[in-house]
Order: C-alpha cells, then structure tokens, then sequence
C-alpha cells in the first residue's frame, strides 16, 4: 500500500487527480481521504510509489510519500 500526502482540497481537486491515476489504476485502487489533515491518498495496487507521486503532480498538486 502506497500513501500519499497531497494538497487536494476538495472534489474537484480529486477529479484532476484521478485523470491521471485512472490512466495506469482503476478507480477501486485508489482513494483520497479529504477529511484528514493531510488529505492522503492511498493506493492499493503493485506500482511504483514514485509514479503515484509523479500523477499528483502533473495534475497540479504537491505529493509527498508518508
């Protein structure tokens, strides 16, 4: 499992995110949790952690591996 803190604020926020993660993740792989300080996404599949971190910021926003 891969965690991910991010700068997402709100749905929409995850929406940007999710057009890159569903590009190599479908969606029952992937959640962010909006409600904890440090809004994490966590990532369920076998993939690199630096991609993850890589799809988060190339849709906008800070990543940083917890």
């Amino acid at each position: 499992m891969i965690q991910v803190k991010t700068s997402a604020k709100c749905a929409g926020c995850v929406a940007k995110i999710a057009e890159q993660l569903n590009a190599f993740l479908t969606p029952d792989q992937w959640s962010v949790d909006l409600s904890s300080p440090d809004k994490v996404l966590t990532v369920t599949a076998d993939v690199p952690a630096e991609k993850v971190v890589e799809a988060v910021r190339a849709a906008g926003f800070k990543a940083q591996l917890l």
